[in-house]
C-alpha cells in the first residue's frame, strides 16, 4: 500500500523512487505504530515476560486479521523496480539475484546504522547504560521509560524496513510475517541478548546452516535439524554465543 501511494505521487519515477520512499515511511509509521504500543500495552508487562510474549503476539494475530479485511486475504505481488531485475552471473550455472544482493546491502546499513547509534550517540549510550543496569541508570538522571519507548519504536521501524525487503522476494500477505518469526528468534537468542556482533554471526550460522541441511533433504527437514543444532548449542552455552561482560 505504501509503494503504491507513492507511485501514485511520483508518476513516471515509480516504481523506482517509490520504492525507496517506501522504505522510509515503512520505518517511520511502524515506528510511531511500535512507539504507541509500547506505551499503551508493553510498557505495562515488562515485568512479566511472559505476558509481554502472549500480548504481542495477540496484537500480531489481530493486525493479521486487520490487513485482511481491510486489503484482503489473497497475497499482493509487488513490483519491484527495474534496475533490481536480473542477476549477477558469477559463473556458468551460479547467479546472483540483485534483489538479494539489494536486500544484503540494506541489512548490512541497518546494521552499521543501529551499532552507530549505540556507540556513537548519547541516546544510543542511555539505551546501553539502561541495558546494563537499570537502576543505576535512572539514580543517574536516564530517563528510562524515555528510553524504553525509543528503542521500542526504532526496533519496530527496522522491522517496517524488513518488510519492504522481503516484499521484493515473492507476493506479500497478511500472514508473511509468520514464516519468519523462528529463525529470527533463533538468531536473538543465538547471538545472544542485546549483542549486534552476535545477532549477524548467528544469521549467518543459521542461514548457512539451513541451506546446507536443505541440500540433502527438504526444506522442512533442514529447518528442524537446524532448531535441533541451535538446542544443543544452547545447552553448552545458554547465553549464547556472545555474552554481555558485567561487574
Amino acid at each position: 500500500m505504501t509503494q503504491t501511494t507513492a507511485a501514485k505521487l511520483f508518476g513516471g519515477t515509480a516504481p523506482a523512487i517509490s520504492y525507496l520512499i517506501a522504505v522510509v515511511l515503512a520505518f517511520a509509521v511502524a515506528a510511531l505504530f511500535g512507539w504507541v504500543l509500547e506505551v499503551v500495552l508493553i510498557q505495562r508487562l515488562y515485568r512479566r515476560p511472559l505476558d509481554t510474549l502472549l500480548a504481542t503476539w495477540g496484537v500480531g494475530l489481530m493486525l493479521q486479521q486487520l490487513a485482511r479485511s481491510v486489503f484482503g486475504a489473497p497475497n499482493v505481488q509487488v513490483v519491484s523496480p527495474a534496475w533490481l531485475n536480473g542477476g549477477l552471473a558469477v559463473t556458468g550455472s551460479l547467479s546472483l539475484s540483485y534483489k538479494r544482493l539489494f536486500i544484503l546491502g540494506l541489512a548490512a546499513f541497518a546494521l552499521v546504522a543501529v551499532w552507530a547509534y549505540l556507540q556513537r550517540t548519547g541516546a544510543g549510550r542511555r539505551v546501553r547504560a539502561v541495558m546494563q543496569n537499570r537502576e543505576i541508570a535512572s539514580s543517574l538522571g536516564v530517563h528510562t521509560r524515555q528510553v524504553d519507548a525509543t528503542t521500542f519504536a526504532i526496533g519496530s521501524g527496522l522491522a517496517g524496513v524488513a518488510g519492504c525487503a522481503v516484499a521484493l522476494l515473492g507476493p506479500v500477505g497478511p500472514a508473511l510475517g509468520t514464516y519468519y518469526i523462528v529463525d529470527a528468534f533463533m538468531v536473538v537468542v543465538l547471538g545472544g541478548a542485546g549483542q549486534i556482533v552476535g545477532a549477524t554471526v548467528a544469521a549467518f550460522a543459521v542461514g548457512g546452516l539451513n541451506m546446507a541441511f536443505e541440500l540433502g533433504s527438504t526444506a522442512s527437514l533442514g529447518k528442524v535439524a537446524v532448531l535441533i543444532v541451535v538446542i544443543a548449542f544452547l545447552q553448552w552455552r545458554p547465553a549464547g554465543l556472545i555474552v554481555r561482560r558485567t561487574r
